[in-house]
């Protein structure tokens, strides 16, 4: 299986933060258009957890972890719902075990892209350059809903 790597990380960083308005609704619609089930499940998450400021924030990890994978070079097979369907009780199920031990490898070995997934848990227990940091509800319920997303997206690396 291939992992993200952190340079393509980086990259994807550097891509999506130097994007005009413009440029960035432009990558936000191709994105969408190639993973439209998966953005739709994703947002599902601001009304679900009664958060109106996951939504910008889940776009914008959105186009970055999807930039990740192509400046990687790994092809994805577009997600369905049925994909979603399938990932969702063994993902949760994982979640429990995960918040009861904090044992980090449990999360590696069920998403199988232990850079993506370090890099979520840094971004979101982390403060921004400009000193400002996310409460502890939203950084949780960000850090579930990408991880989930990095997680269907390692399940459609195209083998």
């Amino acid at each position: 299986m291939k992992h993200v790597t952190l340079a393509a990380i980086e990259k994807a960083i550097e891509v999506v933060d130097n994007l005009s308005d413009d440029q960035l609704e432009h990558i936000t619609e191709r994105y969408a258009d190639a993973q439209s089930a998966l953005l739709g499940y994703v947002m599902t998450a601001p009304e679900e957890y009664k958060n109106e400021e996951l939504e910008g924030l889940l776009i914008y990890y959105f186009c970055l972890i999807l930039e990740a994978f192509k400046q990687d070079g790994i092809d994805l097979n577009t997600i369905s719902e049925k994909d979603i369907d399938e990932m969702e009780e063994p993902f949760f199920d994982m979640l429990d075990q995960y918040f009861e031990s904090e044992d980090e490898e449990i999360i590696e070995s069920f998403c199988d892209q232990p850079n993506l997934a370090q890099f979520m848990a840094m971004e979101v227990s982390e403060e921004d350059e400009d000193g400002s940091s996310l409460s502890e509800e939203t950084a949780t319920q960000l850090f579930i809903v990408t991880l989930a997303m990095i997680c269907l997206l390692n399940r459609a690396i195209v083998a």
